[in-house]
């Protein structure tokens, strides 16, 4: 059998630290913040990214170089026969299909996971990867049973301002504007490939609420109907963790039986279109 690595990137949520706890290796995201380079979890924490981001400085978010990737996949495969990478959503960002094209040159030993994933719902891919690599699966296994399962997840966000999307230009000025006015809280929604709109609320409570009904359409729908003991259902946030803590427990009381799992911070890839306030709820059905 062979020795299988698990290598992701900070997109999944998974800091440096607990990705040594969990055994697997985490590749950070590069920033640039007026004008200058941060690695995400290295020489950028959670809380100075959002000091920064109140301050409006100028924030884009980027990629690993290709000798970054392939400095850490030949670092990992020294130590391993071979290795599965999961990466953001190629729906989000060109990561993904970079590295796609780079695995081409390790002749089969590195294998990218293309299931369009991101923060918690990519976290739970990671924990799946790492079940089914207990279960003896080799890597173009793990690749083959996370993609044929890619759609069984859902992630539902509610943004405390438009700010961040007018400027990131999902919204155009006028449209921000009348938001703004009208204190419109818009739930967008990242099922597959992209980031968009599904509904709009006039309070934070009215949003929480409309996050947890599409929850509820898609475990009788998309899940079929799925016991509490097959889903993962996870609470991620934008430097908002109390308001997050006091959902889970309306989350709970909401599904009888189900239990919130994971309450994490929402990658800062995500954050800096979004801003800070901001909550979600996402739901993925657990790999077997």
């Amino acid at each position: 059998m062979s020795k299988v690595a698990i290598v992701t990137d900070s997109n999944s949520g998974i800091t440096q630290e607990r990705g040594k706890e969990l055994g697997i290796f985490v590749l950070p995201m590069p920033f640039f913040i007026d004008g200058e380079l941060y690695l995400e979890d290295i020489t950028l924490s959670q809380s100075e990214f959002y000091e920064k981001l109140g301050a409006d400085s100028d924030i884009s978010t980027s990629q690993p170089s290709p000798g970054e990737v392939m400095d850490l996949w030949d670092k990992v495969l020294e130590e391993y026969d071979e290795l599965v990478c999961i990466p953001m959503s190629s729906g989000l960002s060109s990561t993904c299909a970079t590295a796609i094209t780079l695995s081409a040159e390790y002749d089969g030993r590195v294998q990218v996971v293309d299931n369009q994933r991101i923060s918690v719902t990519q976290e739970q891919s990671v924990l799946d990867a790492m079940n089914l690599r207990e279960e003896g699966k080799s890597a173009a296994e793990i690749k083959e049973i996370l993609e044929k399962e890619k759609l069984q997840a859902s992630i539902y966000i509610t943004v405390d301002t438009l700010k961040y999307l007018k400027k990131g230009g999902r919204l155009t000025p006028a449209v921000a504007a009348i938001g703004t006015m009208l204190r419109l809280k818009p739930v967008l929604t990242i099922q597959g490939e992209k980031l968009d709109s599904c509904a709009k609320a006039r309070t934070m409570h009215q949003a929480k609420q409309l996050m947890i009904d599409h929850i509820r359409e898609d475990i009788e729908t998309r899940f079929g109907g799925v016991a509490a003991h097959k889903v993962h259902m996870d609470i991620a946030h934008t430097n908002n963790e109390v308001e997050a803590l006091k959902f889970r427990d309306e989350v709970e009381a909401a599904f009888q039986g189900y239990q919130v799992g994971f309450i994490d911070p929402l990658s800062l890839s995500v954050s800096c279109h979004i801003g800070d306030g901001a909550l979600a709820l996402a739901i993925t059905e657990i790999t077997e």
